[in-house]
């Protein structure tokens, strides 16, 4: 989406203590229990000492974790999103997008107890265009997505991800396009397609083929909800943590894959004959 030059933002945070500190575009704010951190949250129960960074960007504002050991949180609209954990120096790779509105920010003690963060993006008009009685549509905060369980994209999700739910360490390779078309072969019963895609590279390219359509719309998905920092390569990993991290999708999903009704259901959604 394109933003009109005449529109500025703002970000303006208020503290459990009802201080307030206003953030215009092209500065950013630390916050956390630390006194090198530019706003100190004293009570911030589950903080670290530089907890999350809050930076004005044109177009609204980035809210991101950077802690290593410690969960930061984001709460709009009845989502309550997990910022991914710094895993390495420098700048987050995940976070949140706030165009316009309010979100709150803060440990999970600290939503819990109605202490958090408020930030709230406004906008600013341009004089001419207020003397002109013209103003831009608002814009709405971007919300995370979630993935319908009784759809083709979210076994795929689900087989993306699988290496990782297992392995908290996330050293395990993750599957490649062609690795996760097979394994749905096998988690829908699809054996006679199963011997097919060992035996016929063209059905095999053409279910890949498939496969990739369904991670392509997942990167979509992310880069239009801002999940991810602008310009940030979309590597399998990159795609994967966010979906892990914003419970898109999370460990109590593998139960799934035991499930003959699912699987059942996955089962009709691939290999059924479309009508007509």
């Amino acid at each position: 989406m394109t933003l009109d030059p005449a529109l500025s933002r703002r970000a303006r945070v208020t503290t459990p203590a009802g201080r307030v500190v206003e953030i215009c575009e092209g500065n950013r704010l630390v916050f956390g229990r630390g006194p090198d951190a530019d706003l100190t949250i004293p009570e911030g129960r589950g903080l670290s000492r530089r907890a999350g960074v809050i930076n004005a960007v044109h177009g609204g504002a980035w809210v991101a974790n950077l802690s290593r050991t410690h969960s930061l949180y984001t709460e709009s609209d009845g989502y309550r999103v997990r910022l991914p954990r710094l895993e390495e120096a420098g700048e987050p790779r995940g976070g949140w997008f706030l165009r316009m509105g309010t979100a709150l920010v803060g440990s999970r003690a600290m939503l819990d107890e109605g202490r958090p963060l408020l930030v709230m993006v406004a906008e600013e008009i341009d004089a001419d265009w207020e003397a002109d009685g013209i103003r831009p549509d608002d814009e709405q905060t971007l919300l995370p997505f979630s993935l319908d369980p009784g759809t083709k994209v979210f076994l795929v999700a689900l087989l993306w991800c699988r290496p990782w739910l297992i392995d908290p360490s996330r050293t395990t390779p993750l599957p490649r396009t062609p690795e996760i078309a097979r394994a749905a072969l096998t988690v829908t019963d699809a054996y006679y397609e199963l011997e097919r895609f060992d035996g016929d590279p063209v059905f095999r390219d053409r279910l890949s083929a498939r496969v990739g359509e369904h991670l392509r719309a997942l990167r979509r998905k992310i880069l239009e909800r801002g999940l991810v920092r602008e310009g940030t390569r979309l590597s399998d990993e990159v795609v994967v943590e966010v979906l892990i991290e914003n419970a898109i999708i999370d460990s109590a999903d593998l139960v799934r894959l035991d499930d003959p009704a699912w699987r059942s259901r996955q089962e009709h959604l691939w290999w059924s004959p479309k009508p007509g």
